[in-house]
């Protein structure tokens, strides 16, 4: 599980396609990689991904063919700019919301507009995920934890204050650019509970 509080922005320094697979070696910039180990869970652009290989601040991960239909990993390149955050543990704060790293769908961003200090974005989403998301609820965008300011005609609305433009890759984002979302898994469950008892 995560928050959806990026801890760093790290980039991909190499790419190979395995079998099919794709395997990133990716430069965390973490300041500290005491508290990673082989097999532990990271969620990079909000893909929860498993460490298969460490060096230093460095590690690799292995993307399955699944993991590509549903996310961004196809645009993924050497350079490229990706939100990085470890593991939620016991003794953390959650600052953000409950974040699972299973990404949902891409959705577009169609809208930038400064607004005082902050910046709009609005990120059309797939029809039916419109259902699942409320203004004022949690919204993890490319791993980041956003709250809803509307949710219009599958259109959602967040605002970025520069904190976060400045400390994850949203701020690096076009109009006509993709991004992982992930709904606010609590949304699934109470659908579920719901047609139980229907």
């Amino acid at each position: 599980m995560f928050t959806g509080l990026i801890q760093s922005v790290g980039n991909i320094v190499s790419s190979k396609q395995i079998n099919g697979d794709l395997q990133f070696d990716i430069d965390t910039n973490f300041t500290d990689m005491s508290d990673v180990l082989l097999g532990d869970s990271i969620a990079i652009n909000g893909v929860c991904l498993t460490v298969t290989n460490m060096n230093n601040r460095q590690i690799s991960v292995d993307v399955s063919k699944e993991t590509m239909q549903k996310t961004d990993v196809n645009h993924w390149k050497v350079g490229t700019l990706l939100n990085l955050e470890k593991s939620l543990t016991l003794k953390d704060k959650l600052g953000g919301h409950m974040v699972s790293g299973h990404v949902d769908a891409m959705a577009e961003c169609t809208h930038i507009e400064s607004s005082a200090r902050s910046t709009i974005y609005q990120f059309r989403i797939p029809s039916e995920l419109d259902k699942y998301i409320v203004k004022k609820g949690s919204l993890a965008i490319n791993g980041v934890s956003l709250t809803v300011n509307e949710i219009n005609d599958c259109v959602v609305s967040v605002n970025l204050i520069p904190h976060t433009i400045e400390h994850t890759n949203l701020g690096l984002l076009k109009t006509g650019d993709q991004v992982n979302i992930e709904i606010d898994t609590i949304a699934r469950y109470v659908e579920k509970m719901l047609g139980n008892h229907e």
